[in-house]
């Protein structure tokens, strides 16, 4: 039995200044299932994700929500003006209640221990983990994450996955994970999609690593590099454990 979408896209397309940025693109997205978007620059990944969460138009197809869905979003990015430094804790207290699950939320994430740090002097593995906190604090049923691991190296990179594998689990929420990290991003999700303005494949990690339109994006060497990531991936988060058709054209 398949399980109810938190949230749907059916053939969203986003036009900007005579551009298509976003074509026809297709995609559902459910509780306990790591969805990752992996693309070139300039492939449309973020329009995309903006445009799921309504904070950008969609100018043709249909989005589905759940009614009264929770999302937690961390961002590519934070700018913060140097001069008006704000500690880890003021920040993760905007708009928020210092309940029990505030607390926990820090705990999970490791991020108590730097509470009286400024935001501004934060290594780039310690800023990922207070977005990450802060993308959580309202018990999401869906989680965004846009670039997580951007500016971490190879074994922060490793650490950030495994933190968003166990939160998924113990919030049961979905997950959609944007990014370029494709070695370790093939080893921790259960579908990728690969958007080049449109979806150019689909499907479990190891059919994408092997799809000619993959290969054409990002290379035979790339590809390989990925096997040896899925190759001892034991798949206890995939789909039931099967898996998915070879991709095609049609999400």
């Amino acid at each position: 039995m398949t399980e109810p979408f938190l949230l749907k896209a059916e053939s969203l397309s986003i036009h900007r200044q005579g551009r298509t940025l976003v074509d026809k693109a297709s995609l559902s997205l459910q509780a306990g299932k790591v969805v990752s978007l992996i693309g070139p620059n300039g492939a449309g990944k973020t329009t995309l994700i903006r445009a799921l969460m309504k904070l950008l138009k969609i100018d043709e197809g249909h989005l589905h929500i759940k009614e009264g869905l929770r999302i937690g979003y961390m961002p590519q990015k934070l700018n913060l003006d140097a001069s008006l430094p704000i500690t880890v804790l003021a920040f993760l207290s905007l708009n928020q209640k210092r309940d029990e699950h505030f607390f926990e939320s820090a705990e999970k994430t490791d991020v108590r221990c730097i509470f009286e740090r400024p935001m501004q002097s934060l290594s780039g593995g310690e800023l990922q983990r207070v977005l990450l906190c802060r993308a959580i604090l309202k018990k999401p049923q869906l989680l965004i994450l846009d670039e997580p691991a951007q500016g971490l190296d190879v074994n922060g990179q490793a650490e950030l996955y495994r933190l968003i594998a166990q939160l998924r689990d113990e919030l049961n929420c979905g997950v959609l994970m944007v990014s370029h990290d494709l070695h370790f991003v093939m080893a921790a999700t259960d579908e990728v999609i690969c958007l080049n303005q449109h979806i150019c494949c689909h499907g479990h990690p190891e059919k994408v690593s092997l799809h000619p339109e993959y290969l054409k994006l990002f290379g035979q060497q790339q590809a390989a590099n990925v096997a040896l990531y899925t190759h001892h991936h034991d798949h206890q988060h995939g789909v039931h454990g099967e898996l998915i058709e070879p991709c095609n054209h049609n999400h």
